[in-house]
């Protein structure tokens, strides 16, 4: 036999298959099975030392403070007609293009821009009452605070100094934990920010959820429009190359050119895919246009308060990162200033923007805290006291979370509840004025309103001027009750209007709580109700 009928050299083959040696096979079964088990239970091990680590517990008390601020149960007075208005689009399938809920500016046109928001909102309140918008809050605070632990980890490559600068910021980010449709369009502004930080260390993997996140956001909350300004500003400063003192800009590469011009351009197709078209991609622009009376008038739209705790905590912050950026000489990239600096000026020029200022401030102050924090050495780790620690957190938060009870007196001592009550079973005549903070409350119990929270609304409705020249007893001002032929009031308790109405003869008191007073016009006050304050208490007083 030649050399050639072998597929192998005479050599090789002797080699491997020597005469008398075995022939190679498959490993035994056992064998195979005990090999697979110890990845398992090595898989298992990795995974509980992941959850038991040093980041883990800090990740675990930043839930704990969220629980502390969810504990006291902020509402905006919003939220009742958020959830009057998901729970009307549940049960009929159909999305408002009129105002239903109020007598002064019934069948104005008016579209519920955050109904996707909303339907969640009802969701939760159908299923768990005031408990479940307690338990909503605490998730979406815990969500954001992690989400900002996570982006300022891995901008600065470290997780103390995530971890550190999102427990420094969240005092000014928690003032704004408040349950309205806005919670759901902050976690996606950070989890937006996340995204495009990964992409820009070459992680490219995320970038494909960023249209799909714009997708629910769209539908969720008019903070769409900075997501889609902050992707923006990442394709636009990765045009260029250059550094400039501690500036910086890295060119995208071809490739990464694509990818992210890619995500822009399909998320700003998905915008108009929303039941109100393209109408709905423009309510950010026509409030940005101005509403100059309610910016006037309501409180988020004010400047940033510098006499206030949060205040000084902003400018604190502002002042020592510009001292530490002269001493450290630190390096930034060009669109991570630009976001900073924009975040720095809203915020100065409406306090509501704070919320802008702290995801655009985290790299900084994560960049600067990395500086001189060590690295975390996971050989180090003391995997059992962190359980305890941990598991510590999670008593604390299972003892302390609220009652039913306690969340309800919550509500009482906020809104009219008892003053509802009363009219329902004493009906005040209409219309009745009532004061904006009162008016998602009375929209959700059914009662027709002079105004809520919806103040875009009645702005374009004349309303809101009104409404101002009456509630700060300008000149002219009691004739909007004549204008409207207003036949009842219902006011927070201490409001300079009751103490006018109070003075005067055609107006009566009838019920009086904690939170609230009711007046009547005495020619239309119920039999019931008293004829003058001497003669007999209001109820409830």
């Amino acid at each position: 036999m030649s050399e050639r009928d072998f597929p192998l050299p005479m050599s090789d083959a002797a080699a491997q298959f020597p005469i008398g040696a075995e022939l190679p096979c498959e490993p035994p079964a056992a064998e195979v099975a005990g090999t697979a088990s110890r990845e398992k239970s090595r898989l298992w091990l990795e995974l509980l030392k992941w959850a038991f680590s040093f980041p883990a517990l800090l990740a675990t008390a930043l839930v704990g403070a969220a629980f502390y601020r969810a504990r006291q149960f902020i509402l905006d007075p919003d939220v009742w007609w958020h959830i009057k208005n998901g729970e009307t689009i549940l049960a009929t399938h159909r999305w408002p293009t009129s105002d239903p809920y109020s007598f002064t500016v019934h069948g104005f046109p008016w579209i519920a821009f955050e109904w996707l928001g909303e339907v969640l909102l009802a969701f939760v309140f159908r299923l768990g009452g005031v408990r479940g918008l307690e338990f909503l809050l605490f998730v979406l605070g815990s969500a954001i605070l992690l989400a900002l632990y996570a982006y300022g980890t891995i901008c600065s490559g470290k997780s103390k100094a995530g971890f550190l600068a999102a427990a420094l910021l969240m005092p000014l980010v928690a003032s704004q934990f408040n349950m309205r449709p806005q919670m759901v369009g902050y976690l996606f502004l950070v989890l937006t920010m996340i995204i495009l930080a990964r992409f820009r260390q070459g992680k490219p993997g995320t970038l494909w959820l960023l249209p799909l996140l714009m997708l629910v956001w769209i539908n969720s909350h008019g903070s769409w429009v900075i997501g889609m300004g902050v992707l923006f500003a990442y394709w636009i400063a990765g045009l260029f190359e250059f550094q400039v003192g501690g500036i910086e800009a890295k060119k995208w590469s071809p490739m990464e050119r694509q990818q992210i011009s890619f995500a822009f351009l399909l998320s700003l197709a998905l915008l108009p895919v929303n039941p109100y078209g393209t109408e709905l991609p423009a309510f950010p622009f026509r409030v940005a246009a101005g509403y100059p009376v309610a910016q006037a008038n309501v409180l988020e739209w004010h400047p940033m308060p510098f006499n206030e705790a949060g205040g000084k905590l902003f400018l604190i912050l502002v002042l020592g990162f510009v001292v530490l950026q002269i001493a450290g000489r630190f390096s930034w990239r060009l669109e991570e200033l630009a976001l900073c600096l924009f975040g720095i000026a809203t915020a100065c020029i409406h306090v509501r923007f704070v919320l802008l200022f702290v995801p655009f401030f985290t790299p900084f102050l994560a960049g600067v805290f990395a500086r001189w924090l060590p690295v975390y050495f996971r050989d180090k780790d003391k995997y059992i006291l962190n359980g305890i620690l941990m598991a510590s957190v999670v008593a604390a938060v299972v003892h302390y979370y609220p009652t039913q009870a306690n969340l309800e007196k919550q509500i009482v001592d906020r809104f009219p509840v008892k003053a509802v009550e009363y009219i329902r079973q004493h009906p005040a005549p209409s219309p009745m004025f009532d004061s904006y903070a009162f008016g998602g409350y009375l929209v959700w119990s059914g009662q027709r309103v002079f105004i809520d929270g919806r103040g875009e609304l009645y702005e374009d409705g004349g309303v809101m001027l009104d409404y101002v020249q009456l509630v700060l007893l300008r000149p002219g001002g009691l004739d909007v009750l004549r204008r409207y032929q207003i036949q009842s009031c219902l006011l927070e308790r201490d409001e300079p209007l009751g103490t006018v109405l109070a003075a005067l003869p055609e107006w009566q008191k009838v019920y009086s709580d904690t939170t609230s007073t009711l007046f009547v016009r005495r020619s239309t006050a119920p039999a019931s109700a008293p004829q003058s304050e001497k003669q007999r208490p209001a109820h409830g007083e």
